[in-house]
């Protein structure tokens, strides 16, 4: 099949895209590898931010907030462009039906944030992406967008650094498909899930779209930035809403004190509860002082998975924490979504477009995806209407089709599951809430044989119908490939900011108030570090202009 518009990706970014560039008259496919409910838009639970009156005073301060969290790493355009889009935003989502909760005059109710100078967070109960996903689902295939499931994307192909195709690998037959394009949209979601076994995300959010990008030639940058998420069940790292706290949860430790702001940034609650832990004190959420009714009505997941998953009643009892591994700062280099590749575009967790710098404000993520979900697929769109469709290089797919093949050939004595483990405690230990030279280093050696492992990875199966081991292996060489540029970075900033923490480099330091950025060549990592180049973005620009004026 033919596509006027490819997303890669089911969230909320992905889901904006599809359904604006299919408005704007697009043919449009969504291509997943897996559900297309699962993702971690479906997953994020407390709010998305949005000031909804016109007073400028207001939507500077969402500005101002989410600049001061960032560190000094978000740009001010990017984020003054979402801030100032977020109430248009709010209501076209609940004019595609989400209900997010009311008063009885209809006025949309908002909650406390971390890091919110005041309250600005919409939601629905403690399932907020839940809702906003499955409103997004249903409009999509109201319009006729089609949904390529499980069909894992390969590589971008390009004709004179323009999309002309995307290669999936058809998970149904092992066979690796072609489908032309004119434009590509990557929404495929963060990396956290390179930590398996210490973070909220599914241990298949291994950065595939990340990898993917490297593999076209594109720069990451900011993969230092990993944002523990402050309150994850003790024992399963089920996430623990922020809205837990937005609604006036206290943190305290086994001794009954309390001991941070619960409502600061993500970055600081984090580490300070991490050094209770490291104090050998035990962590936990106090809900008891919060009616029955605000419990029932405002936290109602939380109230059904304590009891189901730690069989703690929240009303009476404490409910043990821990920091789990959550979002990712880091992403493929875009200026909004733009790329550097014509008719690529990026958005959502995948894209580093300077919006959260080293520290994302909690419900600004499902914000970002929706406002720029919306401005890739309008983008797409354009661009769709007015190019043609691309020769395709065939010699470009021959090595893809040679390494699923070879998947099949061989026959193995490692263990991709306890490889991916291993993956996960590692980056946990080593390049967790805080870093230092020694672990970096210790953590980087450690990755490297683990690809060489991974290298020597078949299937012990040898069915090529829906062959789940083949996705396993892709997924571990891309989680492998992504954690190693997390490392460089954070082995390059040599300072602490943000989610970056280095305990032999306490201090932030101006002269790293600039981002880090790596590139694949020849098969390798090489780091070095930049600042964004308007003038390349505006060369770059003028030549979209001119392709879809001609």
């Amino acid at each position: 099949m033919i596509y006027d518009v490819i997303v890669v990706g089911s969230g909320i970014a992905g889901l904006m895209s599809a359904i604006e560039a299919k408005k704007n008259g697009a043919k449009v496919a969504i291509v997943t590898k897996n559900n297309p409910l699962k993702s971690n838009s479906f997953m994020a639970s407390g709010g998305i931010n949005a000031v909804l009156n016109t007073n400028q005073a207001d939507i500077f301060s969402h500005v101002q907030d989410t600049i001061k969290g960032s560190k000094g790493l978000s740009d001010t355009k990017t984020v003054e462009y979402m801030c100032e889009n977020a109430r248009r935003i709010i209501y076209k989502l609940k004019s595609y039906g989400v209900e997010f909760d009311s008063e009885n005059d209809d006025t949309l109710m908002q909650r406390p944030f971390g890091g919110g100078s005041i309250k600005r967070t919409c939601f629905v109960g403690d399932k907020t992406g839940s809702a906003i996903i499955s409103a997004l689902l249903k409009e999509a295939r109201h319009l006729g967008i089609e949904f390529l499931t499980n069909n894992f994307a390969l590589r971008i192909i390009t004709h004179q650094n323009q999309v002309s195709a995307l290669a999936v690998l058809r998970k149904s037959d092992s066979n690796v498909v072609l489908y032309p394009t004119k434009a590509i949209i990557l929404a495929g979601g963060g990396y956290a899930g390179i930590y398996k076994g210490h973070t909220t995300n599914s241990p298949d959010c291994t950065g595939d779209t990340i990898a993917l990008a490297l593999k076209a030639g594109l720069r990451v940058v900011d993969m230092e930035f990993v944002q523990f998420h402050p309150t994850g069940f003790e024992k399963s790292g089920y996430l623990v809403s922020e809205a837990a706290r937005g609604e006036g949860g206290y943190l305290v430790n086994s001794d009954g004190e309390r001991f941070v702001d619960e409502l600061a940034t993500r970055d600081v609650v984090a580490v300070e509860i991490y050094k209770q832990i490291k104090n050998k004190q035990r962590v936990f959420i106090d809900l008891r002082h919060l009616s029955s009714e605000q419990i029932e009505q405002r936290l109602p997941s939380l109230y059904k998975s304590a009891h189901i998953q730690a069989g703690i009643d929240i009303k009476t009892e404490l409910l043990p924490i821990k920091p789990v591994a959550h979002y990712t700062m880091g992403g493929i280099e875009s200026n909004m979504v733009d790329t550097s590749i014509v008719g690529l575009f990026v958005c959502g967790e995948n894209s580093a477009n300077l919006i959260h710098g080293a520290n994302r404000l909690g419900g600004n993520s499902l914000l970002e995806g929706a406002v720029f979900g919306e401005l890739a697929g309008v983008k797409a769109s354009m661009m769709a209407k007015k190019t043609d469709l691309l020769p395709i290089d065939y010699n470009q797919v021959i090595p893809d089709i040679r390494m699923i093949d070879r998947l099949f050939e061989g026959e193995s004595s490692k263990n991709f599951n306890a490889l991916r483990t291993s993956l996960g405690n590692v980056m946990f230990d080593k390049v967790g809430i805080i870093r230092n030279y020694q672990s970096l280093y210790e953590a980087l050696d450690y990755v490297k044989y683990l690809s060489t492992q991974a290298g020597q990875l078949f299937v012990i199966d040898k069915s090529k119908s829906n062959n789940v081991e083949v996705t396993a292996i892709l997924e571990l060489r891309n989680a492998l490939i992504v954690a190693e540029s997390v490392i460089l970075s954070a082995i390059k900033r040599e300072e602490s900011r943000g989610s970056h923490q280095r305990e032999d480099f306490k201090d932030s330091d101006k002269k790293f108030n600039k981002h880090i950025s790596i590139r694949l060549i020849d098969g390798k990592l090489l780091k070095e570090e930049y600042k964004i180049n308007s003038l390349f973005y505006n060369l770059l620009e003028k030549l979209r202009n001119l392709i879809i004026n001609k």
